[in-house]
């Protein structure tokens, strides 16, 4: 029963959108589809889903983002696209978008803190997993942490660790 809901919340919002003279275009929808059943989609993996060139297919997502169905979220190659918080509104899930987008970087940084005080330290790799971001972001916001002197840096590259600094 929930299945056959979530397939009628889905079409519902398409015929609101055609109702506010939006109708969507073949790629747009095949998009929107392949966003509401894997949560994200890369630019690479939808242009070979409507099976188009990059450019078209980003002219799609931001066709969608202007209609304020999709959001983009990180920059370049890493780059990929998710439904908005007004989409999984219509859908009828509402806590689906903050699955989906995670958590915020001050949100990010408490858990890291936590972390450290629970477990005495911390890796990148461990960051990574709690916070369900990249190595890169992980470094990132390790070298914030860092710098505001409320982690502690131990070792170099790979072997790196953190621990409790000063400020926390």
């Amino acid at each position: 029963m929930y299945h056959l809901r979530c397939h009628l919340d889905f079409v519902r919002l398409l015929v609101t959108e055609a109702q506010q003279g939006r109708a969507l275009a073949l790629d747009e929808l095949l998009i929107l589809n392949a966003l509401w059943q894997t949560r994200s989609v890369t630019t690479d993996d939808a242009a070979r889903l409507v099976q188009k060139p990059e450019a078209q297919t980003r002219a799609a997502f931001h066709r969608l983002v202007e209609a304020g169905l999709v959001e983009e979220r990180g920059q370049k190659k890493s780059r990929s696209w998710h439904l908005s918080a007004a989409t999984y509104r219509l859908l009828g899930d509402k806590v689906g978008y903050v699955r989906q987008r995670g958590f915020e970087p001050l949100q990010q940084q408490q858990m890291v803190l936590q972390y450290v005080e629970k477990h005495g330290r911390i890796t990148r790799h461990e960051v990574a997993e709690l916070c369900r971001i990249g190595p890169y972001q992980a470094s990132r916001l390790l070298g914030r942490l860092t710098m505001e002197g409320r982690l502690l840096r131990h070792g170099e590259r790979k072997g790196a660790w953190y621990e409790r600094g000063q400020k926390i």
